[in-house]
Parts: C-alpha cells; sequence; structure tokens
C-alpha cells in the first residue's frame, strides 16, 4: 500500500497535479489543485477523484488517511508500491 502526502489547493481554475516539492520540513509532498470548493468534503473528493485517474485504479482503492480538514493531507492507495505510485505521478 502506498502512502501519498498531499498539498491541496481548493477553488483552482482546472482540476491538476503540480508535481512534486517540499514542505517545510524537507519533506517530499504532491501539490494538487482541484476546481471543488472545501465545502461538505467536496474538494475531498475531488481529490481522491483526480488521484484515482491519474494513478489508473479505481476510485475505491484511495483513501483519505489523515487531513480531512487540512491542506496538507495523507493518501494511502491500495495495491500500488510507494516507488509505483511515485511512477506514476512522474509520468505524467
Amino acid at each position: 500500500m502506498a502512502h501519498l502526502p498531499i498539498r491541496l489547493t481548493p477553488g483552482a481554475s482546472a482540476d491538476r497535479i503540480d508535481g512534486w516539492a517540499t514542505d517545510t520540513d524537507d519533506r517530499p509532498i504532491l501539490k494538487v489543485r482541484v476546481r471543488a470548493r472545501p465545502v461538505e468534503g467536496e474538494a475531498n473528493a475531488a481529490l481522491l477523484k483526480l488521484m484515482a485517474k491519474a494513478l489508473g485504479v479505481p476510485k475505491s482503492a484511495v483513501t483519505l488517511e489523515r487531513g480531512g480538514q487540512s491542506r496538507t493531507k495523507r493518501l494511502s492507495i491500495a495495491g500500488l508500491s510507494e516507488d509505483e505510485a511515485k511512477a506514476r505521478l512522474t509520468d505524467l
């Protein structure tokens, strides 16, 4: 199971993955933007859908592990190793 750290920006002009960056502690974090607003979990739902499509896995394989109310989140991806998930995101 892969675990991906995400920095989510809701309310963007388009749904897109901006690529890898580092957080304030120099840890890698994936920057993602979604059009949905952070109202009633809409931005989180859009994030899960976008990541499932980008990784080529069913939506049910992507779960929000932590950060439901925060811009910094952690996703779990069932059926992929961390290396496989990062390779699929690098190929975008």
